[in-house]
Order: structure tokens, then sequence, then C-alpha cells
């Protein structure tokens, strides 16, 4: 039994899962051999505890840290505003966490990496305008992280507009309505 749950978890392909992904994965329902299973998977070096009801199959080191908060929030949101800015050459400061963009608003920290996390509405945020898949990790391009910046503080300053193409910004707010 012990092995069919291990094989499943190898199988499965990602590292990161919440007790309710376990619960399913393994096709578990009660919570006590849930626990107990977890608790054992622990012991053994199988599972490590990021923190109450999140684990992880790899060493905290070992994962992407983008990854880690976007899983964290269990939730759908994507890498987008200053982090994007910063990468793309926009903005200059140094940002110290990294911005998600989902449902709630919230800030943490897992593994001296700080996260902060903005509200926006579903209406937009379900809009997949200007969102790609990357190893995994789902980002704005450029001019959709400017438009929901915007989106966020009107009157965000850009320290380099250069690389921005404000037809793309415009055209991203108006398919999304934002």
């Amino acid at each position: 039994m012990t092995t069919n749950k291990s094989s499943m978890l190898l199988k499965d392909g990602r590292c990161l899962y919440h007790i309710q992904d376990l619960a399913v994965l393994w096709g578990v329902s009660n919570s006590n051999t849930l626990h107990t299973t977890i608790s054992r998977y622990m012991k053994r070096g199988i599972l490590n505890n990021i923190y109450k009801g999140f684990y992880s199959t790899k060493t905290l080191s070992n994962i992407s840290p983008l990854l880690l908060g976007l899983a964290s929030i269990h939730r759908y949101g994507y890498l987008s505003t200053e982090n994007i800015l910063v990468e793309e050459g926009v903005i200059f400061q140094d940002i110290k966490y990294i911005t998600i963009v989902s449902n709630v608003s919230k800030r943490f920290q897992i593994n001296k990496n700080d996260f902060l996390v903005r509200k926006m509405k579903e209406i937009y945020l379900k809009n997949d305008t200007g969102i790609i898949l990357k190893d995994g990790i789902r980002k704005a391009v450029l001019e959709r992280a400017v438009a929901d910046l915007l989106y966020f503080n009107p009157n965000y300053y850009f320290d380099n507009t250069k690389n921005i193409n404000w037809r793309k910004v415009k055209d991203i707010q108006k398919i999304i309505g934002y």
C-alpha cells in the first residue's frame, strides 16, 4: 500500500501538494489515515513539510521560488507587475518580493522568499490575454504586466518606457475590460 502511494507521487510529476491534493491523488477520505500516511512519508523523507497542509517531494532549495509562490496560494494566479517589469528593464527599483496576481490579497514568506499577492476581480483575472505558460509557470508578458500594474495603480511611474508597446497595452486593457 505504501509503495503504491509513493509511486503515485513519482508518476504524478508534480512536486508540491496541498493536503487535499494528496487525499485526491491517493483516494483517501479518512482524515486520520491521510495524516498518518503523510506523517510516515515525512519521517521517511518522501515528503517535506513546507507549512501545515502544504508538502513537497523535493527540498525547498530545489524548487523554483516562482513555482513555490504560485502553488502555495492554492488558486489561480500568475506572475505579473513589478517582477515582470524589473525582468524587462522597465523599472529599476530593487523589488524585494515576488509579485503574483490572484483573487486574494496577501503577503507571506517561504524559505526566505517574500511574496506579494495582489487581488484582481475574477472577471479580469480569468482573462488569459497576455499570459503565457513557461516551465509550468503562468507569467504576464510585458504589456499585460504594465496593464495589470496600471489597474492597481493608474499613476504608476515607469523608469524606462522604451520597451513598452503602448498600443499592445491599450489593446490588452480593452480586451480585458479594465
